[in-house]
């Protein structure tokens, strides 16, 4: 992608695919003078709707153009998005003819690249964007918001700014030490490193539901056959997804569909109901993708039947989940109890998905089993993998460096490691970022974005 700006470019940037409007946007310095190529209108009022005629080669349209002049446009240059009818063979052409008037088609992610470039926001809110329009649940539309208002940033500046002072402090005892002066406490500079370690540890903390905010999370269902599992599979969904009958060994494959559950995208997967005396091939390779699937599932509900005395293959399954990505799941709460184990029972979920009792709780529970009920509301979710790598770095580096000062270790040493901690918040930032870095980020992007 080109990092220069002196060119105008131009983009669909609605969806593709027909719709009630559709919308072309320019950018550059030649804006202005494409669109008014395109409408033959002499001059566009900044911020003012205009409407005009565009007459492109085979299709004509009345469109309304709009006019946001830099520096206070999205992109920081002069802007121009023309609203037309939504047609695809429409908008194709505005883009041929506003080519042909001397605009470049734009690369994927260019318009918003530009806004990055020219100062009107920061790598975090640019990806932010990104994020904001793949959301697919509140959550993530809620969390890629509140980093396109700044949240993260104004965080991450006040840790750059701690250290910036920190830093400043010990560079003049560095440059005056061969005069005897002193300015920084060893031990004042270790506690003061300390608290900015406690700053980022907060961010830091809620990494983990905040990659499942992001990326969402597989949960599995587990069971033998017969106990109930594509009937939750239902519930969960809302929707009969899956065939349910009497008959054992019904589903032979896993079976998934996604559904939002505590605010974030899950892929939840029926599978096969787990035995060991079978010799139906077929059969057994569904119990082999089920136990599979257990074990890359973020959570596990293990459904035991309690209508049914507790059997082997039940403690089985127990034995071969994980606790900490398991949750026990009773099912038929509404018939009588064949078995009584507190080291199962307890912290379980009685439900009986027909009648729908418990599914709202266990619905809760996942949410919990994932970690969501963790995400804390005072702190900014870090969501993206790059901003979690490189904090990590940072507090790698600030480690090192507290450990400098509390053993009294010379100044280029503690500065150095600060130094190296402020490199890691401004390549999050944007302000320190490698070229390929940026490729990587914006190519994600989709065309006219």
């Amino acid at each position: 992608m080109p990092f220069s700006t002196e060119d105008t470019i131009v983009a669909i940037a609605t969806p593709e695919g027909r719709g009630g409007i559709g919308v072309v946007r320019l950018s550059g310095p030649d804006a202005a003078r494409v669109a008014i190529a395109l409408s033959r209108h002499q001059v566009f009022q900044p911020r003012y709707a205009t409407l005009v005629r565009i007459d492109c080669a085979d299709v004509s349209d009345r469109a309304i153009v709009t006019f946001f002049p830099a520096p206070a446009s999205y992109t920081g240059e002069d802007v121009v998005e023309i609203s037309a009818h939504g047609s695809p063979v429409l908008l194709h052409a505005i883009v041929g003819e506003a080519m042909k008037a001397g605009a470049r088609l734009a690369e994927p992610g260019e318009f918003t690249l530009r806004g990055y470039l020219h100062g009107r926001m920061d790598l975090i809110q640019a990806e932010a964007v990104q994020d904001l329009v793949a959301a697919v649940t509140p959550l993530q539309a809620r969390s890629a918001f509140d980093q396109l208002e700044g949240t993260l940033t104004a965080r991450i500046a006040a840790l750059d700014t701690a250290l910036f002072d920190l830093s400043t402090r010990l560079e003049a005892s560095l440059d005056f030490a061969g005069e005897g002066y002193h300015f920084v406490d060893r031990a004042q500079v270790a506690s003061e490193i300390g608290g900015v370690i406690a700053s980022l540890d907060a961010l830091l903390r809620d990494a983990g539901a905040g990659r499942l905010v992001r990326e969402g999370a597989q949960v599995v269902i587990l069971g033998r056959p017969n106990a109930g599992k594509s009937t939750l599979f239902n519930a969960l969904l809302g929707a009969d997804r899956a065939i349910v009958t009497d008959v054992a060994g019904t589903t032979r494959d896993l079976l998934s569909e996604r559904v939002e559950i505590g605010g974030i995208n899950v892929t939840l997967v029926d599978t096969a109901g787990i035995r060991h005396s079978t010799n139906d091939p077929v059969e057994r390779e569904g119990i082999y993708r089920a136990t599979s699937a257990s074990k890359s599932a973020a959570l596990a509900l293990v459904l035991l039947d309690r209508s049914r005395p507790l059997e082997a293959e039940d403690r089985a399954l127990l034995e071969s989940t994980v606790p900490a990505r398991r949750l026990m799941v009773l099912s038929k709460a509404d018939l009588p109890s064949a078995w009584v184990d507190p080291s199962i029972r307890d912290g379980a979920v009685e439900i009986s998905a027909p009648l729908g009792i418990g599914v709202e709780t266990l619905r809760r529970q996942i949410a919990a089993g994932l970690g969501l009920n963790e995400l804390h509301r005072d702190t900014p979710t870090l969501t993206n993998v790059r901003h979690v790598g490189l904090l990590a770095r940072a507090r790698v580096a600030l480690d090192r460096s507290r450990e400098a000062a509390a053993a009294g270790l010379p100044e280029e040493l503690i500065a150095a490691d600060c130094a190296e901690a402020r490199a890691a918040f401004e390549e999050v930032t944007g302000h320190r970022t490698p070229d390929d870095t940026l490729h990587a980020i914006f190519d994600r992007f989709c065309i006219g974005k």
